[in-house]
């Protein structure tokens, strides 16, 4: 009996600690290597911004400083937080009072500057509450929201809809719908996207494990990605315990991205720009200076010659100086 208990121990060693440690292994070994000198900012950067900007909070002295901030940097893309949606998909307009404020002064400040609405809602994926994607009201209803903001006069639409499953067949329904209008107003569309799967089906596995999915099949990635025009992947809250882990991983990530990316959509990987230590994020690991080093080794190893391409700096509010300065030293 003994000796049968010691090879049942044995044998979930072997499930439980091996694979976690190749796996280590291998993002360590992912995050090793030289950087190529022209896997550099192409100035095809974005940052995602909070509400104050368009809720009466902001005033003209900020977007004097914010201007001074990213300039000489690659930034082209303002992701401004419009919503959130209402659960029916609607956008009530009192949510975004002074819109058109920022819309004009930074067109006449920050020339070559885009202004797009950072729309989001939680999606009815655990529960009954939330953005329902299997109705077609829904998704009739979050084409005009995007109508509206285009009236309003941003000059595109960014979408953020969590958690959303891999495979999602309403989502790729509500992308294409969304596609006609932005084509139409020639106005870019772009997303926030999941993290790719680092293991083949370990989304699937994930889910049937604990209920949720936190990743999406490169497939399905590849279908999203080529019904926009630009795809901005949250590559943080990975994990990580170490540095040198998140970057391998951020490498990793953005090599698979690339992959299934049409050249001719614009492919951003996030930068944590914000300070937490919770189960999915520790901000000792994950470090602007890892995210930016594992882009720069993705790029240079899958697609150097790739000109769409950059990074997403999440989020204004959050971020501190050394943050600034990691994105402008290594990216620049």
């Amino acid at each position: 009996m003994w000796r049968r208990g010691r090879w049942w121990v044995f044998a979930l060693v072997l499930v439980l600690v091996v694979p976690p440690l190749f796996g280590a292994l291998a993002l360590r070994v992912n995050y090793a290597g030289d950087l190529r000198e022209d896997a550099r900012t192409r100035g095809k950067d974005a940052v995602w911004l909070g509400h104050a900007w368009v809720d009466g909070r902001k005033k003209d002295a900020d977007l004097a400083a914010f201007a001074e901030r990213i300039k000489g940097t690659g930034i082209r893309d303002l992701y401004v937080h419009a919503g959130p949606l209402e659960h029916d998909g609607t956008l009530p307009a009192a949510r975004y009072p002074r819109a058109k404020w920022l819309i004009d002064a930074v067109h006449r400040t920050m020339p070559g500057i885009r202004v797009q609405a950072w729309l989001g809602d939680v999606l009815a994926t655990r529960g009954p509450d939330g953005l329902h994607l299997e109705k077609a009201e829904s998704r009739a209803a979050v084409v005009a929201s995007a109508r509206q903001i285009l009236d309003t006069g941003f000059d595109g639409v960014h979408f953020d809809l969590e958690p959303l499953l891999s495979d999602d067949i309403h989502y790729l329904s509500l992308l294409d719908d969304l596609g006609e209008l932005t084509r139409a107003r020639k106005a870019p569309l772009s997303i926030a996207a999941h993290q790719i799967d680092p293991l083949p089906g370990l989304h699937s596995v994930n889910g049937a494990l604990s209920g949720r999915e936190k990743w999406w099949s490169q497939e399905f990635f590849g279908e999203v990605a080529r019904r926009v025009d630009q795809v901005a992947v949250m590559s943080y809250d990975t994990w990580m315990p170490l540095e040198s882990l998140y970057g391998g991983y951020v490498a990793q990530q953005t090599s698979l991205a690339l992959e299934v990316t049409p050249e001719s959509t614009d492919l951003l990987m996030g930068l944590p720009f914000f300070h937490e230590d919770d189960l999915g994020h520790h901000e000792n690991a994950e470090t602007v200076a890892a995210a930016v080093r594992g882009a720069r080794l993705g790029l240079g190893r899958t697609d150097p010659g790739r000109e769409r391409f950059g990074v997403a700096l999440y989020v204004d509010f959050a971020a501190e100086e050394g943050d600034w300065e990691a994105y402008r030293d290594g990216w620049h």
